[in-house]
């Protein structure tokens, strides 16, 4: 009998527990972990599945994922360079990143024009905007201006990290 009671009573006191934490740990939006990065073998592997990943999924509600998801992948994949200072790969990785949201309202609208509720997506849409706004704000106040990239042996490249910045943030407002 003492065994049953004691079971209920931790089994009770986790449910409490979980009660009383549960609103804490609640996150709005999470970005996902870093996938391969540039100088990896598989790298390009990565690159080309995600190309073609866009042809496997079929729909407006699909291709909303499929979007977001790889736009969170690339910001990620930025912000990791960044802070490697990997100025010319996060760059590009930048672009990638805000190409891919920039495509997420064609089918946004698209559902809404086939009579779906997409109201869910436009939550989630929101809550990745806020996401992704937290990152680049705080990319934006550590990174330099701007950066001449010089390469072994090949003409250098100047980067306006600011403005590029400054573009995708502005993407987001749309």
């Amino acid at each position: 009998m003492k065994k049953i009671i004691s079971i209920v009573v931790v089994i009770f006191t986790f449910y409490l527990l979980s009660c009383i934490i549960h609103p804490y740990v609640e996150a709005a939006y999470v970005l996902p972990y870093p996938s391969y990065m540039p100088g990896n073998k598989l790298y390009r592997i990565s690159r080309l599945i995600d190309t073609i990943n866009k042809f496997w999924y079929a729909g407006n509600i699909a291709q909303v994922k499929y979007h977001l998801s790889l736009s969170d992948k690339y910001l990620v994949e930025a912000k990791t360079l960044f802070e490697y200072k990997q100025y010319l790969l996060a760059v590009d990785a930048l672009h990638r990143s805000r190409e891919e949201f920039d495509a997420i309202p064609f089918y946004v609208a698209q559902g809404k024009k086939e009579g779906k509720d997409m109201s869910m997506f436009e939550q989630i849409i929101s809550d990745a905007t806020i996401a992704h706004r937290e990152v680049l704000d705080m990319l934006k106040n550590q990174l330099p201006k701007d950066f001449y990239w010089q390469p072994e042996k090949s003409q250098g490249t100047n980067l306006s990290i600011e403005k590029e910045l400054d573009t995708v943030l502005e993407s987001l407002k749309k």
